[in-house]
């Protein structure tokens, strides 16, 4: 058996989450935009040992929204998509599922890995299914949406239905991008602040097509 560090949480928030879970927006600001749809996604990991790791991102897309207050300086949007991961029965694991936003950034080539970059930023998921996020102009930040546990048949799905984010200081052109992050393997446990496995630990993540809002 290995054990490791215990996986922590990333980012500004998270919403812990059953294996299958929707998270979604009861109410928006004014002034809806057309949906622009984001290109679909799907990465294999395999490990020494066989264990195999599927993750897909589909029916992705988002929309210009406006904010409650008007404010000239916020930037809204509502993201849609549905975000599934698959192993083999018996493998546990790990799964968050969040977005990498830029208020007046080029965020297409930041990953998770470079954690240093991020600027941790407040914002908690509401219950009509909002969030806002002070983030500045320079600013990136890493909005953890969930945090699930692969079931015991192998399976971990989120959707997420015009998700409404509002980025009240930016003032400019803000990008985004979602990822699914995952963490499998046999024996997968995480209990006790030390993160037990019986083989060998996949690590993947899936990063969704960046787009900007103006």
């Amino acid at each position: 058996m290995s054990k490791f560090s215990k996986l922590g949480r990333r980012g500004a928030a998270a919403v812990a989450v059953a294996a299958a879970a929707v998270i979604g927006a009861t109410s928006m600001g004014a002034g809806h935009a057309e949906a622009q749809k984001l290109a679909p996604g799907y990465k294999k990991a395999v490990a020494s040992d066989g264990t195999t790791v599927e993750t897909w991102r589909n029916g992705e897309y988002f929309t210009r929204v406006g904010t409650v207050a008007n404010n000239p300086l916020s930037r809204g949007l509502a993201i849609s998509g549905t975000y599934t991961v698959k192993t083999a029965a018996g493998v546990g694991g790990q799964v968050n599922v969040g977005y990498i936003i830029g208020c007046q950034v080029d965020i297409s080539g930041i990953s998770l890995d470079l954690g240093g970059t991020f600027d941790i930023v407040g914002g908690g998921l509401t219950g009509s299914g909002s969030v806002t996020l002070p983030i500045k102009p320079g600013q990136i930040a890493n909005y953890a949406l969930s945090d699930m546990s692969i079931s015991d048949k192998g399976v971990a799905s989120l959707q997420v239905s015009d998700l409404q984010v509002i980025l009240d200081k930016c003032g400019g052109y803000a990008s985004a991008r979602s990822y699914v992050s995952v963490y499998a393997a046999k024996g997968f446990d995480a209990k006790g602040g030390t993160l037990n496995v019986d083989g060998p630990l996949v690590k993947s993540t899936l990063y969704g097509q960046p787009f900007n809002v103006s």
